[in-house]
């Protein structure tokens, strides 16, 4: 792993920015870089993980129906948007972080963003339908709510580690 510390950071401009580049080996993915920045002094903190070989654009559905299901490895990249049919869409952007996490860590993040979208709503209509979405969100994390996770990459740096899930091109 390289590291380099002191540098500027882009929010807070203190020399407390650390750079950090990671070489890994996924299995039926390939080669891959883990790129992070985190500032001691304010908490900033942006990943990334970037393929080291170039890549076909790709869509990968995966149907989660069980608890072992919650298991499956995802590499979601920057680039990717990812979609929970009647949940939420997640639409790439340059704020966007790639990481490597699997199926309850992804529903571990959009429960976290539903939450905070719901507190921060005014309209009541809104925020019932907010506890609405999480409960389906924890009754999926136990195994008893069957979702539909879909990541679409038009620069092909993201996968869905399973036999369950079908690979289609975008």
């Amino acid at each position: 792993m390289a590291e380099i510390k002191g540098e500027t950071c882009p929010i807070c401009n203190e020399k407390k920015l650390t750079l950090r580049e990671e070489e890994a080996e996924i299995p039926y993915f390939g080669r891959l870089y883990i790129l992070s920045m985190e500032c001691e002094a304010c908490g900033y903190h942006k990943s990334d993980v970037e393929p080291a070989e170039k890549k076909e654009p790709c869509r990968y559905t995966l149907e989660v129906s069980s608890e072992e299901d919650l298991n499956i490895k995802i590499i979601k990249s920057g680039d990717a948007t990812v979609k929970i049919p009647h949940v939420i869409t997640i639409e790439s952007g340059p704020a966007a972080n790639g990481y490597v996490t699997n199926v309850e860590g992804l529903l571990e993040r959009v429960k976290k963003q539903i939450e905070s979208a719901t507190e921060a709503e005014e309209d009541e209509a809104a925020k019932k339908k907010g506890r609405n979405l999480i409960k389906k969100i924890n009754k999926a994390l136990v195994g008893r709510e069957p979702l539909k996770i879909i990541i679409e990459d038009s620069t092909g740096h993201s996968a869905i580690i399973s036999d369950k899930a079908q690979r289609s091109k975008l």
